[in-house]
């Protein structure tokens, strides 16, 4: 029994110190290759088998023939343990470099294309990490592209609707000013009409901006959809009276929601205002309110009829107008922007589709909380 432990002493401590050793060179190249490390850790491996075994043999007190043909047993086992850790080494870096190189394309602009060579697991759940935030990337910059695509839109849009009213008002004030104008009375009610145009295009903004700055501060307050459409539809009448259009509320029931009153006020008379727009005369828009699969769900449909398919996803980008026929005489294409930016800031979504004879914008919005 002595004897056993005396060996396993003797194998120990050898093995310990070439350990030690491996370790230290291990810390020292930690920098270096993975090649490096594999056969670091290879080289210490057989060390330490050395080490012990030579030990154990000259505690055993072997011959030196004995001796011999051990440590070359193990020299030979320690030169395929090393040419095996090299070459699995160099497979391994070379599988990196493969997916560094694809990693160097997709941050350059690019997509991520993972390599097709076999890999570790390490390194294929790696690329495939990559290929996941290269295609979030994507959707990124395509959204960035499309923003900036609507900001040049809106610019051209406002500067246009900003010269045609500011030159009717320039006009105008000259001929007050040099007394040739033949009803000054007319003019000026003009004059005031331009102005609360412009006025409310400059309020548009202002409220887009704040919208896109997330400085857009709610009050919430527990409200019932119904009494917000009965409000919005009040509001629209005389709109739609001038342009000759019906307006229907009849499926608007009483559902409650926990809103800014004054900011949803807003999106409902936009979305009524865009419909009865692009409804021609004798035609009909009719709003409804009712619950849907836990959510309360808003709807606004018109007779503009329809809008083309590969423009509904635009419909509620920063200054989307569509076709000149649905261009309103005087507006930016704010209103649809700032619906969808209030109601996502109620943590809701607005949607549209076309539906027989027109189309129907959604706005879907949390139920209020019973509990509460």
């Amino acid at each position: 029994m002595k004897d056993v432990l005396l060996i396993a002493l003797f194998a120990f401590g050898g093995a310990a110190c070439a350990g030690a050793l491996g370790a230290v060179a291990l810390r020292l190249l930690r920098h270096r290759s993975v090649t490096v490390s594999l056969a670091v850790v290879a080289a210490v491996t057989v060390t330490a088998m050395l080490a012990g075994t030579l030990a154990v043999a000259r505690a055993m007190f072997l011959s030196a023939h004995d001796l011999t043909v051990v440590t070359l047993v193990v020299a030979m086992a320690a030169t395929v343990s090393l040419a095996t850790a090299l070459l699995l080494g160099r497979w391994v870096v070379a599988r990196s470099r493969d997916l560094a190189r694809a990693a160097r394309d997709f941050g350059d602009g690019g997509s991520f294309a993972a390599p097709s060579a076999p890999a570790t697991a390490e390194l294929t759940d790696l690329a495939r990490e990559l290929a996941a935030t290269s295609a979030r990337l994507t959707a990124s910059r395509e959204r960035e592209r499309s923003l900036e695509a609507s900001r040049r839109e809106l610019v051209a849009w406002i500067s246009h609707d900003l010269r045609t009213p500011l030159a009717g008002l320039r006009a105008m004030a000259e001929a007050l000013e040099d007394g040739v104008a033949a009803d000054p009375a007319r003019y000026h009610r003009q004059i005031r009409t331009e102005v609360e145009r412009l006025n409310t295009m400059v309020g548009d903004l202002f409220e887009l901006s704040r919208i896109h700055a997330g400085a857009l501060e709610l009050a919430p307050h527990r409200v019932s959809l119904h009494d917000l459409a009965a409000d919005a539809l009040l509001g629209a009448d005389p709109l739609a009276k001038e342009r000759g259009v019906r307006l229907r509320g009849a499926h608007v029931g009483h559902v409650p929601v926990d809103v800014d009153g004054k900011e949803m006020t807003r999106v409902l008379a936009n979305l009524l205002v865009n419909a009865i727009r692009h409804t021609p005369a004798d035609g009909t828009v009719a709003m409804a309110v009712d619950r849907r699969d836990g959510t309360a769900v808003l709807s606004v449909t018109d007779g503009c009829g329809g809008i083309p398919e590969e423009d509904l996803p635009r419909v509620f980008d920063t200054g989307w107008r569509g076709s000149p026929a649905r261009t309103p005489p005087a507006g930016a294409g704010l209103g649809l922007a700032i619906v969808r930016g209030i109601v996502e800031a109620h943590a809701g979504r607005a949607e549209v589709r076309n539906v027989p004879g027109g189309c129907r914008f959604e706005v879907t919005l949390p139920l209020a909380d019973a509990g509460v």
